[in-house]
């Protein structure tokens, strides 16, 4: 088992550079398989998701090549079987991102129910129906999704909630299939605006991305040949902004889209924090305790609920008495469990929680229960008084890469530990 041991507190300064989006990664590795070719992927995030993700491609005949820790070069030509791999498929929630690829590429796939973070019911009911109006038949059976269609044809679809992962798979279902299919109350993640650039870069016609209601004119075939780099990951970067926050320090978080960090600029400003923004990179600073404030995480452009538990962190440290309310997922403030036993007083309910402030955390041992909620225990124990211990790292790892390396680069006192 292994652990990080944090000593602090420690105001955290200097600079931070952003990696490629997670978000955007998992969803553009299994878009490769809709070409019949050759291309190269940079600014890729290597996290434990991205190296699953290479892996199940590989089970299906794709052959990879590592340019670099940061790069590949996919060869999607020989797609051999139509059977993912159910044990890798299970352990995180993205793989579900094969169903769109394969059924757009094979006309046919076989995959286990995707696994990720426990935030609470995570129905892909939104995705089904999606595939089932392009002409798909989709079956549930003993873990297993089995979906199959001789020839998938343009529909409209109407997303009944606002869904990152369904949009993304039905565009992904589309752009092979003959006619044209428009999402509309579709999500407008950046990440989704990266996987349709990926996309017409290798040939396809996808339009409206980033709105509510996207296009896809079907085209006969993808070619590849291309070289596509990444989008910068917004959630890392509104976790270093929100770390600045937390310890009292002084951060430039570069390459990153000041834009995609709207809504928690806003919030940083709110609670007292300072933020200047340098166009591709963003200095982030506060010298005094934060006062409180009320979150509602909402879809893109709304504040997210990646970054629910880091301002968390924030507000237990607040002056005053903060609300934040989740309407994303029900199971979202397992993390506040962990920081009371570091001193804070939250009180969950439902998707509402309150967040007395407190002036000062205090280390201790604690569990991250989902990736996020990883992230938000490192801020607390840098930004408390003693040493705290973050077990489950595998969460941690799955979407931060070298996280207790770059956290040390800017001062945290921070290794990790085999037990």
């Amino acid at each position: 088992m292994e652990k990080l041991v944090i000593t602090g507190p420690t105001p955290l300064k200097g600079e931070v550079t952003i990696n490629g989006a997670k978000n955007a990664a998992v969803a553009i590795l299994p878009a490769t398989l809709l070409i019949n070719g050759t291309c190269t992927i940079n600014n890729l995030p290597n996290i434990s998701d991205v190296k699953i993700s290479c892996e199940i491609l590989e089970k299906l005949g794709a052959k990879i090549t590592w340019n670099t820790p940061n790069e590949i070069t996919i060869d999607t030509t020989n797609i051999s079987t139509t059977k993912a791999p159910l044990d890798l498929t299970s352990k995180f929630r993205a793989s579900y991102y094969i169903i769109g690829a394969m059924l757009g590429r094979m006309g046919e796939i076989e995959v286990g129910m995707p696994g990720g973070c426990k935030l609470g019911a995570r129905p892909i009911d939104q995705h089904i129906k999606g595939f089932e109006l392009l002409g798909a038949e989709v079956t549930v059976e003993k873990g297993t999704i089995y979906a199959k269609a001789n020839k998938l044809k343009g529909n409209n679809i109407y997303m009944d909630i606002v869904s990152v992962g369904a949009t993304i798979n039905v565009m992904l279902a589309s752009v092979l299939a003959e006619g044209t299919t428009i999402i509309d109350n579709a999500a407008k993640e950046p990440h989704i605006v990266d996987v349709a650039n990926f996309l017409n870069t290798m040939g396809a016609d996808i339009r409206g991305a980033g709105t509510d209601v996207i296009k896809i004119n079907g085209v006969k075939s993808l070619h590849g040949d291309a070289t596509y780099s990444v989008v910068p990951d917004q959630i890392e970067a509104g976790t270093f902004m929100l770390a600045a926050v937390a310890t009292k320090g002084d951060l430039i978080i570069k390459n990153c889209i000041t834009k995609h960090l709207d809504s928690i600029t806003a919030k940083i400003l709110e609670v007292g924090g300072n933020v200047e923004d340098n166009g591709d990179s963003i200095r982030v600073w506060c010298k005094k305790r934060p006062t409180k404030a009320n979150i509602k995480t909402l879809p893109y452009p709304g504040f997210p609920t990646d970054l629910q538990p880091q301002m968390g962190v924030v507000l237990s440290l607040a002056d005053g008495t903060s609300i934040i309310n989740e309407s994303i997922w029900e199971s979202r403030f397992q993390y506040t469990e962990e920081l009371n036993k570091m001193g804070a007083k939250i009180t969950a309910q439902g998707k509402t929680a309150f967040f007395e402030g407190v002036p000062k955390l205090y280390g201790a041992p604690v569990y991250s229960s989902d990736l996020r909620a990883g992230a938000a225990l490192i801020i607390a124990g840098i930004a408390a008084n003693g040493v705290t211990e973050v077990y489950n790292l595998e969460h941690i790892d799955r979407g931060y890469e070298n996280i207790e390396e770059r956290f040390r680069k800017i001062g945290a006192k921070i290794e990790r530990i085999k037990e």
